[in-house]
């Protein structure tokens, strides 16, 4: 066996030339992998005697959770689509039948039979054609988000390798024959879209769009009304769309509005009339609507159909022939709703509805609704006591119908479980809201021993989710917490704005607030916390351990952005140009000192920081490998940190960790076991 780089063999692998461990980053030095398997094989042996434990956690997982699985059916045009896991495989067959009869079951596609000798298998897109006829797929085999092309006849067709090395977006148009995809520039950016003659698939794709600011990134779509294709280049805030007719397709893009700097706007299309959702002149968003004169568009043309609010952001707008469905947040209560606005011809508004929630706080969203003329919404609701389920709501009569639910087995049931939403004090004085589930029967009656998550950045919202997996740990007495810091959508765009640039360090200060919030109101035990963060989320944590090393007991960092100001110093790596609006350039002397005055690995010290555990993967294209194991290196180095420091690192996976469904399971299980190690609630014998 390797030598194992823990504080007493860290020696081994350090170079006196480079105190910061950037040689980790030669993905082609062999000392790389010697490391990064030497500390595998550590993470094995510090986890050896938790493997009864993670082998309990795994197995009580698969109890819980239905394994054998039946998407909800989904009729197009002409035939019903449904996907079917069998209770022991990875991945999903698809099904279909004719509309008009269920009985003539076809197979048309079988991904697990197609990962079936992959250490990894993922699917970016799948496409079927508007008659049904064909499907295109893509297909990334090895988690660096390099996506192949695939086309097949439907049903029983010879799948054909079409492209290797492209984006994973695919759009048809409305002949039947032209597949929209996106092609990577050098640093993995979507900067192309092409278009592809699937009834000549020899020829060469033709270049439709190219994008050269590498600030902005490409994107397909259509219309549900299915009369355009809209090509949208986007950076983090500012975007423009281009047009196509989506039944001719070889015409050329024709710009909807020319790109201002700081301006984001979404199209969506009823016949006569374009909806533009934009921040021109309003910075939580407004609704536009203006006439299908084609681009480009003035925006003098845009007349408002739904004005900027003060308390409220739109996020989203779908267009049906009857009207609209507007996604809204509150910014007071953090909580999305739909509202359903029917319109006349002439645009005046024959109905303004929300449509009912479950309960506060949740999640809902508008399902999977291809057709233009559909008055059965599909809607997908889910909390953090409430599994998933679907339901189809009758805009005419206002019947509810629940189509499937998530079910969920065991002796710990969603009944059993309490969420309370807390709101923290933050060091300006701002109100940090903080959601905490637990056992009905315990949370509240004395501090809990608690996993406190968050994330805080791009403006992304941790809306109430349901998890099996969390009901390990909620079983065992563990209470689980988000905090909805800034830098996150959650009380709408001002809140994403309060976190990002000369702002993050809002996010920080929120996380910690909201950890000494629980502290204090009595529901977590000071001595108990650990703290979790993914990608931006890392940073999120691996800041606030830098600003309170002593605020938690532990902390899991999984695939961690926490080598920031290296990061944006290098413009060869993906993302790093695209994310300047986020964190901002640091060829700008004052922004190279913010980004350093914080950047996880800038402000390591030697002081008491707390147990981690992180996670990288070999592949990942978005946070490297090199990040967390940096970290670890100069943990280990301080040799300061009150318990071990552990990194383990998937030599076969993305940024999205294992494919496989069990593997994914097991690595949560072995994840959990940590976590309840550190809470006190298990040893290691």
């Amino acid at each position: 066996m390797k030598a194992q780089p823990s504080a007493s063999h860290i020696d081994r692998f350090r170079r006196p030339d480079d105190p910061d461990w950037h040689w980790l980053e030669n993905r082609d030095d062999s000392s790389v992998s010697d490391f990064l398997e030497a500390t595998n094989a550590e993470s094995s042996a510090w986890f050896a005697p938790l493997e009864p434990v993670v082998e309990a956690l795994y197995q009580g997982h698969l109890a819980r959770r239905e394994l054998a699985v039946t998407g909800l059916p989904a009729p197009l045009d002409h035939f019903t689509y449904w996907s079917e896991t069998a209770a022991d495989a990875d991945y999903p067959r698809w099904w279909r039948h004719p509309l008009d009869a269920p009985s003539k079951r076809e197979c048309f596609l079988d991904l697990d039979a197609r990962a079936a000798s992959l250490d990894f298998f993922e699917i970016g897109d799948m496409a079927l054609s508007p008659n049904e006829a064909w499907l295109a797929w893509t297909e990334d085999t090895n988690g660096d988000e390099m996506f192949t092309l695939y086309l097949k006849p439907l049903p029983d067709g010879a799948p054909k390798r079409l492209l290797d090395g492209i984006g994973p977006e695919l759009c048809w148009a409305e002949d039947d024959r032209t597949l929209l995809f996106t092609r990577y520039d050098d640093i993995q950016r979507p900067e192309s879209i092409w278009r592809l003659d699937t009834a000549a698939p020899e020829q060469e794709a033709e270049l439709i769009l190219r994008e050269d600011d590498p600030e902005f990134w490409l994107g397909i779509g259509k219309t549900r009304s299915r009369a355009w294709l809209v090509l949208e280049s986007a950076s983090k805030d500012t975007s423009e769309c281009y047009l196509v007719p989506a039944n001719l397709p070889a015409s050329e893009p024709q710009c909807f509005h020319a790109r201002e700097t700081g301006v984001e706007y979404a199209i969506e299309h009823r016949p006569g009339h374009f909806y533009v959702l934009n921040n021109r002149e309003a910075p939580h968003f407004r609704l536009d609507v203006c006439p299908e004169t084609g681009p480009e568009a003035s925006h003098d043309a845009w007349q408002p159909l739904m004005a900027h609010r003060d308390d409220q952001t739109l996020e989203g707008v779908d267009a049906f022939d009857w009207g609209l469905v507007i996604t809204e947040r509150d910014h007071d209560r953090a909580q999305v709703y739909l509202r359903v606005v029917e319109l006349d011809a002439q645009h005046g508004i024959q109905r303004d509805d929300r449509l009912p929630l479950p309960e506060e706080p949740c999640s809902l969203a508008l399902g999977d609704t291809p057709h233009f003329n559909e008055r059965r919404l599909l809607l997908r609701e889910e909390s953090f006591t409430l599994p998933i389920r679907w339901l189809a709501h009758d805009l005419d009569t206002g019947e509810r119908t629940l189509l499937k639910e998530q079910p969920v087995h065991g002796t710990l049931q969603p009944s059993q479980l309490m969420c309370q939403r807390v709101w923290a004090e933050a060091h300006d004085g701002d109100r940090v809201p903080v959601s905490i589930v637990g056992r009905a029967d315990r949370l509240g009656q004395a501090p809990m021993p608690t996993l406190l998550y968050g994330y805080g950045a791009y403006g992304e919202v941790l809306d109430p989710w349901f998890s099996v997996a969390r009901l390990e740990l909620l079983e065992r007495g563990v209470a689980f917490a988000v905090a909805h810091v800034r830098g996150g959508g959650d009380r709408g765009e001002p809140w994403y704005l309060a976190g990002k640039l000369e702002h993050k360090e809002n996010s920080f200060r929120d996380f910690l607030a909201a950890r000494d919030r629980l502290v204090d109101m009595g529901l977590s035990d000071q001595e108990r916390v650990v703290a979790y963060g993914a990608s931006a989320g890392g940073l999120l944590v691996g800041a606030s351990l830098n600003l309170a090393p002593e605020a938690f007991c532990a902390a899991v960092l999984d695939v961690p952005f926490v080598d920031v100001l290296r990061t944006m110093e290098n413009p060869d790596l993906p993302l790093t140009i695209a994310e300047y609006t986020e964190w901002g350039n640091p060829c700008d002397p004052i922004v190279h000192q913010r980004i350093k005055d914080y950047s996880p690995l800038d402000n390591l010290q030697a002081q008491p920081y707390p147990s981690v555990f992180l996670q990288g993967s070999w592949h990942d294209a978005r946070v490297p490998y090199w990040e967390p194991a940096k970290l670890y290196a100069r943990l280990q180095e301080l040799g300061s940190a009150r318990g071990p420091v552990i990194l383990r690192t998937d030599m076969g996976a993305g940024h999205g960790g294992a494919s496989g469904r069990f593997k994914a399971w097991r690595d949560n299980a072995r994840q959990d076991a940590y976590i309840l190690w550190a809470l006190g609630l298990i040893k290691r014998e």
